[in-house]
């Protein structure tokens, strides 16, 4: 809805005449919403989103465009665009029907014409996202986009939608073995390297453990945790006559991540949290 004014002047020989001012409003017959599927983002995960658009009038809409600025933010001088459009993804909708896929462009942003609404009804576009290298991460992390809907004679409309980045442990993990020749009755190493990628701590209470069987089976083991000995029992358990061997849950915590973004690229980094974890004995 708009109000608007207006006056007029009157002019003749001599003098100037005004008018009273009277009022009005425009009323907005269509309007948009914008919706994520999912509110939290992690470096190169997706996101979908759902714009849903109402036409209360009795005229239909046509040749509408809507254009999406995939959440482009200023940075310095640059403007940085953290979402990349999945290409394929748009879902286009009249009335719950589906529709033939509208004309997509990425020239500047995402632009998806040929969109129309029936007067008293509705439609639905749903397309998928990608966060790229420009969007942030760690605390505080967010990607605002917005949508605009143009074309077919109405007044632009707009609707946002904001999602926040990912604060969850991300945990993987490798394993190496030293040396990879040796004697009998000789020592074996196993490292295990857990990294986290996250942006939150894996705690004590996520309980996370580390399970292996060892193949052949290591005897008089000693288990380090970040070169702090582990002591069995309360650190791990060990069953030499299987060569099952467990980290008591809890015992492993590993640091959230730390994240850069570069001062010049705008690019951001990931520096993994680690916990590292080596079992010796001898074969």
């Amino acid at each position: 809805m708009a109000t608007f004014y207006n006056q007029a002047t009157l002019t003749y020989s001599g003098g100037v005449a005004s008018s009273n001012t009277v009022s009005g409003e425009v009323l907005a017959t269509v309007s948009v919403t914008k919706t994520s599927v999912g509110d939290t983002y992690s470096a190169g995960g997706s996101l979908t989103y759902v714009v849903s658009i109402t036409n209360t009038g009795t005229t239909p809409m046509t040749s509408l465009t809507l254009t999406d600025d995939l959440g482009a933010y200023a940075f310095g001088e640059q403007t940085l665009v953290p979402l990349d459009y999945v290409d394929g993804t748009v879902l286009y909708y009249v009335g719950g029907v589906i529709q033939p896929a509208p004309t997509v462009t990425t020239t500047d942003g995402l632009a998806i014409s040929g969109i129309s609404v029936p007067a008293g009804g509705n439609a639905t576009v749903i397309y998928g996202t990608a966060a790229n290298g420009y969007a942030p991460l760690g605390a505080g992390g967010e990607i605002t986009n917005t949508v605009t809907l143009s074309g077919g004679g109405i007044t632009p409309v707009t609707a946002s939608a904001t999602v926040t980045a990912e604060s969850a442990a991300a945990l993987s993990i490798s394993k190496s073995l030293s040396p990879e020749v040796v004697n009998e009755n000789g020592t074996l190493t196993y490292t295990f390297v857990i990294e986290n990628e996250g942006g939150a701590e894996a705690e004590a209470t996520d309980n996370v453990v580390l399970s292996d069987t060892f193949a052949p089976i290591l005897n008089n083991i000693t288990v380090t945790l970040d070169g702090a000995p582990l002591a069995e029992t309360t650190g791990y358990t060990y069953d030499v006559s299987t060569g099952e061997f467990a980290t008591v849950a809890g015992v492993i915590t590993v640091p959230a991540a730390t994240f850069t973004q570069d001062a010049e690229s705008g690019l951001w980094s990931t520096d993994p949290g680690t916990a590292t974890v080596t079992v010796s004995g001898t074969v």
